[in-house]
C-alpha cells in the first residue's frame, strides 16, 4: 500500500488564519463591556493581565507536553478550552468573574501558541523555517488586525454577536488543527514513559521554568530579554490605545476595528516585503535593532500627537506596521538557536517569556492610565528603547569578527 504523504503547510496556514480572526473579535468590545457594566478603568489592563498570567505560567509545561501528545492535539485541546474561556468571560459581570473567566482563556492559549510554534519549527525544513515561522508572525499580526475589524462591527449589534461566533469558530478551529495537521512527535520524546509524576511535575510552572537551564546561555539571555521587552512595551502600548480611543475620542468598537482593519493591510504589506527581505539577505540581527528603534521613535512622536486625531492615528499606524515586522524577526532569531530535543523547551519559554512582558505591560498600562492617559504611551517608550539597547548589544555579539568576515 501506498504510504499517503503529510499534509502541506497550507492547511496549517488556513485553519490559523480562521483561529486568529475568532481570536480577537472579543478585543474591540472589552472597552465597551468595561464601560457597558460600569468597571474601574484600570480594567482594561488587569483583565488583559490576567489572561497573560496563567499564558506566562503553564507555557513551557504546554511545550513539554506536546512532545509526548503531538502539536495537533494540544491545538485541539487549546482551541475547544480556549472556546469555553470566552464562553465565560462573556457570561461574567463582575470584576472577580471577568479575572477568573481570563485566566482560563490564557492556560489554553499559551498551549495553542507554543504548540503553533513547535509545530512550523518541527515540520519545516531548514530552508522553509524562517519563511514558515515569517508566515506565522504575519499571520498572527494580520488575522488579530482582522479579527478586530470583524468584532468591532459585530459589536455593533450587540456584546452576544462578537463573543458567540468567537466561541464556535475557535472550538472549530481546534478540531480542523486536528484533522489537518501531521503527527509531529518525535520519536525520542514520544517513546519516553508519561506517568503521572512527569505530568505533576511538569504542571508546576516553576519546575518547568527549572528546565530552562538545560539550554540557557548568555546569548540566549540577552536575546529573551529583548523578546520579553518588546513584548512588555507594545502591550502597554496596545491596551492603552485601545481604551485611549474609547474613552479619549469616544470611538465606538466599529472605529475601533477598522483602524486595526487598515493597521493589519499595512502590516501585511510590511512583512511581505521588508520582513522577507530582511530573512532573505540573512542580517536578521543587525536588523531588529534598527526596526525597534523605529518603533521607540513613532512611540515618542505619539507624546506629541495625543490631542489631534488624524497625526496620532497615522502615527499609530507607523508604529504598528514596524511593530509587525518586528515579532517574525525575533521568532527567526529564537528559532535558530532551538535545536535538537531541546527545541520544545525552548519555543515554550520564548512564549512564557512574551507572556512575561504582556502581564507587566498590561498591568503597567491599566494602573497608570488611571493616574494620566498618555503616562502608559511613555512606559512604552522607555521599555521599548531597552529593547532596542539589548538588540545592538545582541548584535554586537554575535556579529562575526573582522578576522572571520575576510576568511
Amino acid at each position: 500500500m501506498k504510504k499517503s504523504s503529510p499534509p502541506p503547510m497550507i492547511f496549517f496556514f488556513l485553519v490559523l488564519i480562521l483561529y486568529n480572526l475568532a481570536a480577537n473579535f472579543a478585543h474591540p468590545v472589552t472597552p465597551t463591556l468595561i464601560k457597558v457594566y460600569h468597571l474601574s478603568d484600570y480594567m482594561f489592563g488587569v483583565a488583559f493581565a490576567a489572561m497573560q498570567t496563567t499564558n506566562f505560567l503553564f507555557s513551557p509545561f504546554w511545550g513539554k507536553l506536546s512532545g509526548y501528545i503531538s502539536s495537533r492535539m494540544t491545538l485541539l485541546i487549546c482551541g475547544c478550552g480556549y472556546a469555553c474561556g470566552q464562553l465565560l468571560f462573556f457570561m461574567a459581570h463582575t470584576e472577580g468573574l471577568i479575572i477568573a473567566a481570563r485566566c482560563i482563556s490564557g492556560f489554553f492559549i499559551s498551549g495553542a501558541s507554543v504548540a503553533c510554534l513547535i509545530y512550523v519549527v518541527n515540520t519545516s525544513s531548514d530552508m522553509e523555517r524562517g519563511r514558515n515561522l515569517t508566515i506565522l508572525a504575519t499571520i498572527q499580526s494580520v488575522g488579530a488586525a482582522f479579527g478586530y475589524l470583524i468584532g468591532g462591527f459585530l459589536g455593533e449589534f450587540s456584546l452576544g454577536a462578537a463573543f458567540l461566533p468567537q466561541v464556535f469558530c475557535l472550538a472549530s478551529s481546534g478540531l480542523l488543527f486536528f484533522l489537518f495537521c501531521r503527527d509531529d512527535r518525535r520519536p525520542e520524546i514520544a517513546s519516553q514513559p508519561l506517568t503521572r509524576s512527569t505530568l505533576v511535575r511538569d504542571a508546576n510552572p516553576f519546575a518547568a521554568f527549572m528546565q530552562s537551564r538545560q539550554f540557557m546561555t548568555a546569548l540566549f539571555a540577552i536575546l529573551f530579554t529583548v523578546t520579553a521587552l518588546q513584548n512588555l512595551g507594545y502591550t502597554a502600548y496596545d491596551q492603552c490605545f485601545n481604551y485611549f480611543i474609547k474613552d479619549q475620542f469616544g470611538f465606538t468598537s466599529a472605529y475601533n476595528g477598522a483602524i486595526k482593519g487598515v493597521i493589519g493591510f499595512i502590516s501585511l504589506v510590511a512583512n511581505a516585503t521588508i520582513c522577507m527581505s530582511i530573512i532573505r539577505r540573512g542580517k536578521v540581527n543587525r536588523s531588529v535593532a534598527y526596526v525597534l528603534s523605529a518603533c521607540t521613535l513613532t512611540i515618542f512622536a505619539v507624546l506629541f500627537l495625543d490631542e489631534m486625531r488624524v497625526p496620532f492615528l497615522v502615527v499609530n499606524v507607523v508604529f504598528y506596521a514596524f511593530n509587525a515586522v518586528s515579532i517574525p524577526l525575533l521568532q527567526d532569531m529564537v528559532a535558530k538557536k532551538a535545536e535538537g530535543n531541546d527545541s520544545n523547551l525552548v519555543m515554550g519559554f520564548y512564549n512564557a517569556t512574551k507572556s512575561l512582558g504582556g502581564i507587566i505591560g498590561s498591568l503597567t498600562a491599566g494602573f497608570l492610565y488611571a493616574k494620566g492617559a498618555s503616562l502608559s504611551f511613555v512606559f512604552a517608550g522607555i521599555i521599548l528603547l531597552l529593547a532596542t539597547l539589548f538588540a545592538f548589544v545582541y548584535q554586537r555579539k554575535t556579529a562575526p569578527s573582522p578576522l572571520s568576515a575576510r576568511r
